[in-house]
C-alpha cells in the first residue's frame, strides 16, 4: 500500500518541489495552500504523514498542528520553517510534531527523515496488529443453534486443562476455535504456539516439535528449542494432526504421557507443561483403520471432541459473516467501507461455499476491492462471486460432448477446478485431497489452462 503524504504550505514553489520529490519516491501526495484547507483534507484523506509550514496567512502552522493532533493524536506531522528558532522547535515538539525542518529544504535530509518516520509508523502499526490479535475478544460470528452450541461448549471446555480434538472441513474456522480455547483459559497470558503438521516435511517435524542440539544433523548449526518448549505453560495447537508421520506420533504420545521431551541429539530430558489442542479435517477413525494414525494417540488427544460445522449447516449466518468481514477487512486493509444490499446478502446466502468461511471471507475481500459502488449489489455478486455458479453450470453441457474422450476431459477439468476452489487454490492440499501427486496436478492445471478468478 502506497503511503499518503499531505503537504500544507502557502508557497507554491515548496508545494511543487516537495510534491515532485515525494511522487518520484513512490508516495501518494496531496498539496494544499493553507491550513484551513489542510485540516479539511486531513479529515477526508487520512494521510500517513503531513508536512506543515509554520508561517502562513490566516491560521498558522502551530495552530493547525494543534487542531490536527486533536483530530488524530497519532498524527505524524513534520513542521517546515524558513526561520525556525529554539523556541519554535520546543513549542512544536510540545504540541506533538515529529520533527522540524528548516528552509531551504535539503533533499537527503527529507528522505532520511521520511524513511525513519515511516519505519516508526510501520512498527506502531505492527504493534497494534499484534496487540489486537492478542487482546481481541472471544468473537465467533453466528447466531444459529449450531453456533450457539459450539460457543457454549468452548466456554465450558476452555477453563479446564482437558485436551481437545477439533474436527471440521477445510475453512470452517478450526484455528479460531483453538485460539478461543486458549484465550479463555487460565493459560491466556502464556504462549499460544501453532504447528501446521501438513506444511512441515516428515523428516523435519520432530526437530520442529522437540528441538535439536547443535551438530545433531546436517544444518543444525546451533541449539534450537522446539514448539513444545516454546509453548511451555501455554497452549500448543497441532493443526492437521492427521498428516503427522507415525514416528512423530509415537514421540508426541510419549510427551503427552510423561510431560517430558528430549531434543534431537540431546541426552537431557526437559519437563514441559503444555496444553495440547489438535485439529484435523480427516476422519481419524478411518486413518486408524488404514494404519496411518495411532489409536492410542487418538484417545489421548480426543478427551473433548469439538466439531466445527460447515457453512452449509449454518447458512442463516452468512449475511452476518459477510457484514462482519466487510467491516473488519475495511478497517484492517484501509479499503473504503462498503455495505451490502439486501438482495446481495440473499444472493450470497444462496451460493454454495465448498471452501466454507475461508472462501466467503476471500470473496468478501474481492468484492470490497472490485465492486464499483459504495453498496455491493446482487449484480456485483453475480459478476465477482457468482462466476463459480456460472462455470459449474457448464457441467450440464457434459452430455453434449461428441466422444467419450471429450467427456472424460471435460469432467476431469470440472472436477479439478471445483476441488482447487474448495481448497482456496492451495495445490498441495488439493493434491492430497484428490490423492494425486502434486506434480501431476500441476501438469493438469497447465493442460486444462485452469486459473484462479480475479475479476
Amino acid at each position: 500500500m502506497s503511503r499518503r503524504i499531505l503537504v500544507i504550505d502557502d508557497e507554491q514553489g515548496i508545494r511543487a518541489a516537495l510534491g515532485q520529490l515525494l511522487e518520484y519516491e513512490g508516495y501518494e501526495v496531496h498539496t494544499v495552500p493553507n491550513a484551513t484547507d489542510g485540516i479539511v483534507e486531513y479529515q477526508k484523506w487520512h494521510p500517513h504523514l503531513v508536512f506543515l509550514d509554520v508561517k502562513m496567512a490566516g491560521m498558522d502552522g502551530m495552530e493547525a498542528l494543534k487542531k490536527i493532533r486533536e483530530l488524530d493524536p497519532t498524527a505524524t506531522v513534520v513542521m517546515i520553517s524558513g526561520h525556525a528558532t529554539i523556541r519554535t522547535a520546543v513549542e512544536a515538539t510540545q504540541l506533538g510534531a515529529y520533527e522540524i525542518l528548516e528552509k531551504p529544504l535539503d533533499t537527503d535530509r527529507i528522505l532520511v527523515m521520511l524513511r525513519n518516520a515511516l519505519s516508526h509508523l510501520d512498527l506502531k502499526e505492527e504493534n497494534a496488529r499484534l496487540k489486537q490479535s492478542i487482546d481481541a475478544p472471544f468473537e465467533m460470528v453466528g447466531k444459529t443453534p449450531v453456533m450457539r452450541l459450539l460457543m457454549e461448549k468452548i466456554e465450558k471446555v476452555a477453563a479446564t486443562p482437558a485436551r481437545v480434538l477439533i474436527t471440521g472441513e477445510n475453512g470452517t474456522g478450526k484455528e479460531l476455535v483453538a485460539r478461543a480455547l486458549h484465550r479463555m483459559s487460565p493459560r491466556a497470558e502464556k504462549p499460544f504456539v501453532e504447528v501446521n503438521c501438513a506444511a512441515i516435511p516428515g523428516e523435519l517435524i520432530e526437530s520442529e516439535l522437540f528441538g535439536h542440539m547443535k551438530g545433531s544433523f546436517t544444518g543444525a548449526i546451533s541449539d534450537r528449542a522446539g514448539k513444545f518448549e516454546q509453548a511451555n505453560k501455554g497452549t500448543l495447537f497441532l493443526d492437521e494432526i492427521g498428516d503427522m508421520s507415525l514416528a512423530a506420533q509415537a514421540k508426541v504420545l510419549r510427551v503427552l504421557q510423561d510431560n517430558v521431551i528430549t531434543r534431537i541429539g540431546g541426552a537431557k530430558p526437559i519437563s514441559v507443561d503444555v496444553r495440547v489442542i489438535a485439529a484435523t479435517n480427516k476422519t481419524l477413525e478411518n486413518e486408524i483403520a488404514a494404519g496411518k494414525f495411532r489409536e492410542d494417540l487418538y484417545y489421548r488427544l480426543n478427551v473433548v471432541p469439538i466439531h466445527v460445522p460447515p457453512i452449509r449447516e449454518r447458512r442463516e449466518d452468512i449475511p452476518m459473516l459477510a457484514q462482519y468481514f466487510a467491516s473488519t477487512l475495511s478497517a484492517r486493509e484501509g479499503i473504503p467501507p462498503r455495505t451490502f444490499t439486501q438482495d446481495a446478502l440473499e444472493r450470497l446466502t444462496g451460493l454454495d461455499w465448498p471452501g466454507n468461511v475461508r472462501e466467503l471471507r476471500n470473496t468478501v475481500e474481492r468484492l470490497l476491492i472490485l465492486a464499483p459502488d459504495s453498496q455491493i449489489s446482487a449484480r456485483d455478486i453475480d459478476r465477482l462471486a457468482g462466476q463459480r455458479v456460472l462455470d459449474d453450470a457448464g457441467l450440464a453441457t457434459l452430455t453434449q460432448c461428441r466422444t467419450f474422450e471429450e467427456f472424460k476431459d471435460a469432467a476431469e477439468r470440472a472436477f479439478l477446478l471445483n476441488k482447487l476452489r474448495e481448497f482456496d487454490w492451495n495445490v498441495s492440499e488439493t493434491a492430497r485431497a484428490v490423492e494425486m501427486p502434486r506434480s501431476n496436478l500441476y501438469k493438469k492445471i497447465e493442460r486444462y489452462s485452469l486459473s484462479r478468478e480475479h475479476t
